[in-house]
């Protein structure tokens, strides 16, 4: 893993987080995008080298929707960059962390993205990504 690439936080309503992010941070968000396999709606913002993308539900049933009904808005994921996403699938998978799924998927920001499962990694919902070139 090369750096923490974002850090995603679920929230209820994207342009009134956009607001408050952009008060917050001192900046626009970079790029939003709808994500409609994933059922979500996500803006970006960068800070420094690292960015935050706030997800929004665009289905009921997303698993931002089940998140925010849980555990209300906040923190939902850390995001890693990694070179390439399957050898360390693959490494991750031989060292006991449980994936999420088995083949990268499309994610926003131009990347291919695996979870791992939180029970597997401290409490944590981790995304690895690699950039598509």
């Amino acid at each position: 893993m090369r750096k923490i690439e974002h850090i995603g936080i679920a929230v209820k309503d994207l342009e009134k987080s956009n607001e408050l992010y952009s008060k917050l941070l001192n900046t626009k968000p970079y790029k939003l995008e709808e994500v409609e396999s994933e059922g979500v709606k996500t803006s970006f913002f960068q800070v420094g080298e690292s960015k935050i993308e706030l997800l929004e539900s665009s289905k009921e049933d997303s698993a931002i929707a089940k998140f925010i009904s849980k555990k209300g808005e906040g923190i939902h994921h850390i995001a890693y960059d990694v070179e390439d996403i399957y050898k360390e699938m693959e490494r991750l998978k031989e060292e006991g962390f449980i994936l999420l799924n088995t083949e990268p998927k499309k994610g926003a920001d131009n990347k291919l993205v695996c979870f791992l499962h939180p029970k597997s990694a401290g409490g944590v919902l981790v995304e690895l990504c690699q950039e598509i070139k």
